[in-house]
């Protein structure tokens, strides 16, 4: 409908009758005027009044013709043409009929060419794909069976693929989802930080983040040859710390007293040795037992508690985090952390292979840099490697004097907060089965910190990475705009929508109704994500009426235990992230949401107006008449479900979208201008 008036169709009908009426009436005035005047009889007084009435009666009897004969068969060929714009293989209902049936061999040769061309150019194109098609579904079977979680992002942060590992190790975390940005999976600003850091050639990064409860530890890589593409591969590391931190940190602690313990026992042991020439030879047989007995236990105790803290040393510097680096790529990984802006540490000698935990590793010297900021210059520093027997030795050198014992030693003391569970620096060298110290060069010049480290026996710089297949990843998102362009000015194709819809317990949501059943799904790219979903009943707080039982089938059971309305749109909101809001007769959806405690302030799109726009002068824009008129089908017991409809929505915005196109809407901002125009106030039944 217009605003302010009827349809067009309505309008012209209208006009048809009214003019009809005016003549007829005009006719029988003048018919009547006549008779008076002229007093006809017979034959000619019936040609006259036949004659006064004649203009009327042509009027309507053309009118009808017209409606008949053309304007109706406008209207199905025009119903025609919508459908097959939206889907070229829809079936012909409408064939041309009244005074354009002459049309119906051309329309259908076009119709035909148009398919035939349409199907050996979807031939070729299988046939140029095929190959890439396979290739790619194998790697997908592949990183789909992998049980490491990993997620492949764009430059842009957005995510382009995930696996089934991902998928269960983010559980229930609303982040996760093509085309969301990474930021709302992990608001990590050291991941942001990182990932603008990373080298291009894909050697990795290793950095420890928080998530929910969790530790996580995070490696990231550059896609090589890609457009600042990157894989992210995560596994807790919550249990890891929580061991090593944890109950072997408490157990170690424990060896200092137990070790005092096992040297006064021994003391003893050897006074009472040292008395026993002073007992008489009444007591002498015993005291030399009680003697034997002290000093063997003794000695026993002190080699087990020699022997736990071997076992505690090499448990926790074999721990499964301490994995093989390449000095070169640990200088680069400390440079970037320590300043991204300058290089203050220049590689020096044979690069190596050692064994360590990287992130904590790094942490330790960010602490110590910062903590002896006094005693390190600001000018640099030089990284070297130097080979021992079984360790290499992590050597940071400057120019200046060595820093004092009693400074290291309050620095081993301090908690390295970025850390999880905040361990000390001692508990990581520890880890490392290490210690750290100052040393002064020959020179008298340069000085140096030693940091003893596992040493491997792999030698030879990391493999160069080979060159990725071709097809590696083609998912377009990477093609979409930036998404802090502003949102008026992108393309339709290039929206992410969330197509939703409602159930409630009546019409009346200004008087008490409200909603019991949320559906909504994800359109990326101009796809429908079939499995992206959001479905969830909700508690009204009151009985649900016969009536909207009838519609809906929900009753008050099936919403036991549901979660209440304001949680519901909290979770939604979450899901919608930034996306627009898709909705038929959006705006009763949006009255049952709004004004609940949750703000959605974002662009919303109704299929019912832009359907309206289209094709003004066409009746029935229900969800039901629009889904007839695109060849759109509900699957079996879906209509008047929340999800159902929701799903049926985003496929009929998918069908207006090349319609909308062909008439140069392309943006945001031409589309909700258009809609509009559309608006009335006086909506139809959805």
């Amino acid at each position: 409908m217009t605003r302010g008036g009827l349809p067009k169709r309505q309008r012209l009908i209208g006009l048809w009758l009214l003019l009809s009426g005016i003549s007829l009436l005009g006719g029988a005035i003048f018919a009547a005027w006549l008779d008076a005047k002229l007093a006809p009889t017979g034959v000619t007084r019936i040609a006259l009044w036949l004659g006064s009435f004649s203009g009327g009666a042509t009027i309507f009897l053309v009118g009808l013709l017209l409606e008949r004969m053309l304007f109706t068969p406008l209207r199905h060929l025009q119903v025609q043409l919508a459908r097959l714009v939206a889907n070229p293989d829809a079936r012909d209902e409408h064939p041309p009929e009244g005074w354009l049936k002459g049309l119906g061999p051309d329309l259908r040769r076009v119709r035909e060419s148009w398919r035939s061309d349409r199907s050996r150019l979807a031939t070729a194109h299988a046939d140029g794909a095929r190959s890439a098609a396979r290739i790619r579904q194998e790697l997908e079977t592949l990183l789909q069976v992998l049980e490491t979680p990993l997620l492949l992002c764009d430059h842009h942060r957005r995510l382009m693929l995930f696996n089934q590992a991902a998928e269960d190790f983010f559980e229930g975390n609303t982040g996760l989802g093509l085309g969301k940005r990474l930021e709302a999976l992990l608001p990590v600003a050291s991941i942001q930080h990182m990932l603008s850091q990373l080298p291009n050639d894909g050697s990795p990064r290793e950095l420890l983040a928080p998530c929910d409860d969790r530790w996580l530890k995070v490696i990231l890589r550059r896609v090589p040859g890609s457009d600042g593409e990157t894989l992210l591969t995560f596994s807790d590391a919550t249990a890891s710390w929580s061991s090593e931190m944890g109950v072997r940190a408490e157990l170690a602690a424990m060896l200092t007293p137990l070790r005092q313990h096992t040297a006064s026992l021994t003391s003893a042991a050897d006074a009472l040795i040292q008395l026993r020439d002073q007992n008489d030879a009444s007591t002498s047989s015993l005291r030399q037992r009680f003697e034997r007995v002290i000093h063997e236990e003794g000695v026993t105790l002190g080699d087990n508690v020699a022997k736990i803290g071997q076992l505690l040393d090499d448990m926790q510097h074999q721990g499964e985090r301490l994995t093989p680096m390449w000095s070169n790529d640990f200088w680069q990984a400390l440079d970037e952390r320590l300043d991204p802006e300058h290089r203050l540490i220049t590689p020096v000698g044979m690069p190596a292979w050692f064994k360590g935990d990287a992130p904590a590793l790094i942490a330790l010297f960010d602490s110590l840099v910062k903590h002896l900021n006094t005693h390190l210059p600001d000018s640099g520093f030089e990284g070297e490697i130097c080979l021992g027997n079984k360790r290499v030795y992590l050597d940071l050198i400057w120019h200046g004097k060595a820093i004092p014992e009693h400074e290291l030693a309050e620095w081993r003391q301090q908690p390295l907060n970025s850390l999880p569970l905040t361990p000390s620096v001692a508990d990581v060298m520890r880890q490392h089965a290490s210690d750290i110290w100052s040393l002064a060069d020959d020179d008298g010049v340069h000085s140096r910190l030693r940091l003893p480290l596992p040493a491997m026996e792999r030698v030879g710089a990391p493999r160069e990475t080979a060159p990725p297949r071709p097809e590696f990843h083609d998912f377009g998102i990477a093609d979409l705009p930036p998404p802090d362009e502003a949102l008026a000015s992108r393309t339709l194709r290039s929206l992410e929508i969330v197509a939703f819809d409602t159930e409630t317990t009546g019409l009346e949501l200004r008087r008490g109704d409200t909603v019991i059943s949320l559906g909504a799904c994800r359109v990326v790219n101009a796809r429908l994500l079939a499995s992206e979903v959001f479905d969830q009943k909700v508690d009204p707080q009151r009985p649900i009426p016969p009536a909207s039982t009838a519609i809906h089938g929900l009753t008050d059971a099936d919403v036991v235990g549901a979660p209440p309305l304001d949680i519901v749109l909290t979770r939604f909101r979450d899901y919608v992230s930034e996306a627009v809001l898709l909705a038929h007769n959006a705006a009763f959806d949006l009255l049952a949401i709004s004004h609940k405690g949750v703000a959605f302030d974002i662009p919303v799109i109704d299929t019912l107006l832009i359907s309206r726009a289209l094709d003004e002068a066409l009746d029935g824009h229900d969800l039901d008449s629009l889904a007839q008129r695109y060849d759109l089908a509900f699957p079996p017991g879906t209509r008047h479900t929340a999800l159902g409809d929701a799903r049926v929505t985003a496929e009929l915005w998918l069908a207006l979208l090349p319609r909308l196109e062909a008439r140069g809407v392309d943006t945001l901002e031409q589309l909700l201008a258009l809609q509009a125009n559309a608006f009335d106030q006086q909506d139809a039944s959805a």
